[in-house]
């Protein structure tokens, strides 16, 4: 047999004063059931019930999108990016802008291969459009085509969107899987379940092994690595993040 995991996405509605503790992630596995079972409705039924009851004592809470200006977001990015002024983030300037690079398929619009103001504030309003407040993700780890289990995974909000997007980190499982949330003690609301934010945010992966980072440098605090955490970015969309790490 084989098991399966199938991760939900839910536009969460929470009680006011809830102490529901969602820490464990949007995850159902399937355990002892062969692959193409169906997921047990009553479960699937349960879990959205658990999450969409409003109670007895309080009206719900939606979980909104971070209230950020999407035109000085964008006008922040270009002042952060665009070394030459041209209005326009080229490919090598989008090497700096890790996050920016790995939207790129949903920011070029006009696909001429550059972002521009204009492009990111589009980006922005889009994501405020859709409603969605957090997303639940996975992230898929590997070094040198290995699975890269005990290491810490911070999705780190791009500065030029202001403080009200929070980091998220996570550690990777024996399956190299880390599932990223904001602390508790760091979310916009009491009531907020784990998860990221919607936004572009920069990827550190770490690994500290007797006091000594045993994961480069490109990969941490000199990081290559970006994502757009948003409703119709393909890895969201696939539920699957996958960060393949080289030692070289």
């Amino acid at each position: 047999m084989q098991i399966q995991q199938a991760v939900i996405h839910i536009d969460w509605v929470l009680p006011h004063g809830s102490n529901l503790d969602m820490e464990q992630t949007m995850i159902i596995q399937k355990k002892n059931l062969p692959t193409g079972s169906p997921m047990p409705m009553l479960l699937l039924l349960a879990m959205v019930g658990l999450v969409a009851s409003g109670g007895c004592s309080g009206g719900p809470s939606r979980i909104v999108p971070p209230s950020i200006s999407a035109s000085g977001s964008a006008k922040r990015a270009m002042e952060m990016y665009d070394t030459d002024g041209n209005g326009l983030l080229s490919e090598a300037e989008l090497a700096k802008a890790p996050a920016l690079r790995a939207a790129i398929k949903t920011l070029d619009t006009d696909g001429d291969g550059k972002v521009s103001e204009d492009e990111i504030a589009t980006r922005i309003r889009s994501w405020q459009a859709s409603r969605a407040g957090i997303s639940s993700v996975l992230c898929y780890v590997t070094l040198n085509g290995r699975l890269l289990p005990n290491a810490t995974v911070t999705f780190e909000p791009e500065p030029f969107l202001g403080g009200e997007i929070q980091t998220a980190s996570g550690v990777t499982n024996f399956n190299g899987v880390a599932s990223p949330y904001i602390p508790k003690e760091n979310r916009p609301s009491p009531d907020m379940p784990p998860g990221l934010q919607l936004g572009f945010y920069k990827v550190r992966v770490s690994k500290i092994v007797n006091g000594k980072e045993t994961i480069p440098s490109r990969y941490n605090s000199e990081t290559v690595l970006g994502q757009q955490v948003a409703n119709d970015d393909p890895a969201i969309l696939s539920h699957r993040i996958l960060l393949k790490l080289k030692s070289r």
